[in-house]
């Protein structure tokens, strides 16, 4: 911790007492916008935070404003006051709630909130959340705030500080806190070998499941692994996965809206630049039967959405084998988790996933 962050001569009662943060805001009329003016240092600091998400990354923040979000951005930085090492960012956007028992009320969501952004937080410097905390809410009781009604914190990870050090600190500035475990995110560890996760961390029946759906499709089919890369057209791949993952449920038909599309397509192309897509398509004699819409990053295999279409080749369960591959890619290319991310399913389990708790915070005054 740099020693510019902390008071030396602190109180006998406190070891170290912090320093305040200096805190730069950049509200909507800012020039630059906040994520420019941050770009250079923003995915650094994620690396350093304690759960490094790939949802946090400037890649994936700056595509979902740009295609879907709304209301008023502002982005605020915290800063060792010496130093000026930047520690933490709470990227943010205003709006008025539009229906709902809080209609009219003005809320602060995080960048990402909520429906396509699995893991998201406040950017925290490990090992200095408590200061960043006390900066951000000294912040939203400033003058210097917009008038707000509601912070709502959401898709925080189990592994962050926010929900269980925010709500005490938060009650110093009279504002009230709800937490809840807004979800679930099944994932597991991976060993080195594929059959070591089959052996010990798949239940025998579900083992012998895997490798029965694999073997027989293998056998009554030809089956190929194809992976869209920078040789691919993007567009046609991207429009490949729409088609089948529409095809999957009625609710993921729903989902996929137009906008929801151009997204898909935009942070597909924004993951391919940075090396972290990867859009896999099982095909059968030729055909794409099932895909998955995943990311490598920070040596997680993050399984973002899939989809196959249930009226072809259903006999052969192209969907469970392409997991079932994909588990094996992700050994090979080194990650140490698979993550299933939000979501309960049933089949999740079934590949030797646990629940991993996804939280929430909500602030009123």
């Amino acid at each position: 911790m740099n020693s510019d962050c902390l008071i030396q001569d602190a109180p006998a009662e406190s070891a170290a007492s912090v320093t305040p943060l200096l805190c730069t805001v950049y509200g909507p009329e800012a020039r630059p916008h906040g994520f420019q003016a941050l770009a250079a240092e923003w995915n650094d600091l994620v690396r350093r935070a304690r759960f490094n998400s790939i949802f946090l990354t400037y890649e994936w923040q700056t595509t979902w404003w740009e295609s879907i979000g709304q209301g008023e951005l502002w982005i605020v930085a915290f800063r060792c006051p010496q130093s000026k090492a930047l520690v933490g960012i709470a990227p943010l956007f205003l709006h008025t709630i539009e229906t709902g028992v809080d209609a009219g009320k003005r809320q602060f969501n995080l960048v990402g909130c909520i429906e396509v952004s699995d893991y998201l937080d406040v950017i925290a410097e490990q090992g200095r959340e408590a200061e960043i905390y006390a900066a951000f809410l000294a912040w939203l009781h400033s003058a210097d705030a917009p008038a707000w009604d509601v912070v709502d914190l959401c898709n925080l990870p189990e592994a962050s500080l926010t929900y269980r050090e925010i709500p005490a600190q938060a009650a110093r500035y009279g504002f009230h806190a709800d937490v809840i475990q807004e979800d679930t995110a099944p994932q597991f560890a991976l060993p080195l070998r594929y059959e070591t996760y089959l052996q010990d961390q798949v239940e025998k029946k579900h083992r012998h499941e895997i490798r029965r759906k694999q073997r027989r499709a293998e056998r009554e089919a030809a089956i190929g692994l194809y992976l869209v890369g920078p040789e691919h057209l993007l567009e046609a791949e991207v429009d490949d996965f729409v088609a089948l993952q529409r095809a999957s449920r009625a609710d993921k038909a729903d989902f996929m809206t137009p906008q929801m599309r151009r997204f898909f397509l935009a942070i597909a192309q924004r993951m391919l630049e940075a090396g972290w897509l990867r859009l896999f398509f099982l095909t059968i004699d030729g055909e794409k039967a099932a895909t998955l819409f995943a990311f490598e990053y920070d040596r997680r295999f993050w399984l973002y959405n899939s989809g196959y279409d249930p009226d072809a080749h259903a006999q052969l369960s192209p969907g469970w084998v392409l997991v079932g591959y994909a588990i094996q890619y992700a050994i090979a290319s080194g990650c140490r988790v698979f993550d299933f991310m939000q979501g309960d399913e049933e089949y999740k389990y079934r590949f030797g996933a646990t629940d991993y708790k996804v939280m929430r915070v909500t602030l009123r005054r």
